[in-house]
C-alpha cells in the first residue's frame, strides 16, 4: 500500500553515475522510482543490487523518442552524455538528446502533472571570463566548436524549460552541475577524476593538459544529490548552481591522486584541447541562501571512496554497493 508520502519518481538516465546514485537516494526516502535509459554510456550493473526491488521498475528507452506515458509526480531528467569523448562521438545524437529530449520530458510532465528538474550544467557558462560563476552570468561559449553540441544544447534545454513554464505552466527546476565524482564513474570516460585515479593506479604517467595551472571546483556525488532532492521539494524556478566551491589546479589534484594511491606515477603534459575553461568555479550563495544547501565532503574524503571504487575496477573485481553517504567538514 502506498503511503501518503511517497512518490513515484521518473529518473531520465538513470542507470548513468549521478542517476544511479539519485535513484538510490529517492529509494531510501521510500519513494516508487522509474528509471529510464537507452544503456547508451548508463550500466544495467548500477541497479543489480536492486534488482528484486518491486519500487524501482527499469525501462530501456531513448528520452530523444517519443516517451510512453508514465503517471507520475516528479521527474529529475538527467538523461545526456556528459563527459567529452561520449557527448562528441556524435554531436548530432547529442543535441538531438539535449532538444528533443527536453521537449519529451517537458510534455511527459504537463500530461502527468509532475514537478520536473533539469540536470543542466556549467558548461553553459563556457570558458567564464568572470570567476567564480553565478547563475546570472550569461557565459562565453563557442558555438561552433568541439564543445558545442553539449554547451549549447544544455542552454538551449534550459531555454525550453523556460519556455514550457511562461507559456504552458510547466513547473520547473533547474541545476547547473559542476564537476561531480565518486564510486559509479566509468574508468574510460575522460573526466579528471577517473583518468587521474585509474593512471595513478596503473603506474602510468598522470596526463595533464596544458600547464596544470587551469582549476575545476570537485562536488562529492552525495553531496550533489541532497543538492537535486532539495531543490525538487523547493519553490525555486531560476537556475541553480550546485558545485562545491573548494578550487584545486590539476597539478594539485595529481599530487592528492597520487599520494592517496601511493602510486609511482609520473605526470605528463600535453596540449590543452581547444575552448578548454581555464578556470571553474561555482557561487553558491543562491543555494546556500534559497535551499540552505552546502556541500559536506571535502575532496579528500570523497576521493577515498572514489578510489577503493575504481581499485577494484582496475584489478578486475565486481564493484560492490558498500560506498555510504559521507559527511565530514571542507
Amino acid at each position: 500500500m502506498r503511503s501518503s508520502n511517497q512518490k513515484t519518481v521518473l529518473v531520465t538516465g538513470g542507470a548513468g553515475f549521478l542517476g544511479s546514485h539519485l535513484c538510490d537516494r529517492l529509494l531510501r526516502d521510500g519513494h516508487k522510482v522509474v528509471s529510464l535509459d537507452n544503456f547508451h554510456t548508463g550500466s544495467r550493473l548500477n541497479h543489480l543490487h536492486h534488482a528484486s526491488r518491486p519500487d524501482l521498475e527499469v525501462i530501456e528507452a531513448d528520452v530523444a523518442d517519443p516517451l510512453p506515458y508514465l503517471r507520475v509526480d516528479e521527474i529529475y531528467h538527467l538523461a545526456c552524455p556528459a563527459s567529452p569523448p561520449h557527448y562528441q562521438e556524435s554531436p548530432i545524437r547529442t543535441l538531438k538528446t539535449n532538444l528533443l529530449g527536453a521537449i519529451n520530458v517537458l510534455n511527459l510532465s504537463l500530461r502527468s502533472g509532475a514537478r520536473v528538474l533539469l540536470a543542466s550544467t556549467s558548461e553553459v557558462y563556457g570558458d567564464p571570463l568572470v570567476h567564480p560563476q553565478p547563475e546570472d552570468y550569461f557565459g562565453n561559449v563557442n558555438s561552433f566548436g568541439a564543445r558545442a553540441c553539449y554547451d549549447e544544447g544544455k542552454r538551449a534545454a534550459e531555454a525550453l524549460f523556460h519556455a514550457y513554464a511562461a507559456e504552458k505552466g510547466a513547473d520547473i527546476r533547474i541545476a547547473r552541475i559542476f564537476n561531480t565524482y565518486g564510486p559509479r564513474m566509468q574508468p574510460d570516460d575522460g573526466r579528471v577524476v577517473s583518468n587521474f585515479v585509474v593512471e595513478a593506479l596503473r603506474d602510468q604517467p598522470i596526463t595533464i593538459y596544458g600547464d596544470g595551472s587551469q582549476t575545476r571546483s570537485f562536488c562529492y556525488v552525495d553531496d550533489l544529490v541532497e543538492g537535486f532532492v532539495r531543490l525538487m521539494a523547493s519553490n525555486v524556478r531560476t537556475p541553480i548552481n550546485l558545485g562545491n566551491p573548494g578550487e584545486f589546479s590539476m597539478t594539485k589534484l595529481a599530487a592528492m591522486v597520487v599520494a592517496m594511491t601511493g602510486s609511482h606515477s609520473s605526470v605528463s603534459f600535453m596540449p590543452l584541447p581547444a575552448d578548454d575553461p581555464r578556470r571553474r568555479r561555482p557561487d553558491i550563495s543562491r543555494a546556500e541562501s534559497l535551499l540552505d544547501w552546502r556541500p559536506a565532503v571535502s575532496l579528500e574524503a570523497g576521493l577515498g571512496p572514489t578510489i577503493a571504487y575504481f581499485r577494484e575496477v582496475v584489478s578486475g573485481q565486481s564493484p560492490g554497493d558498500r560506498f555510504l553517504p559521507l559527511r565530514s567538514a571542507i
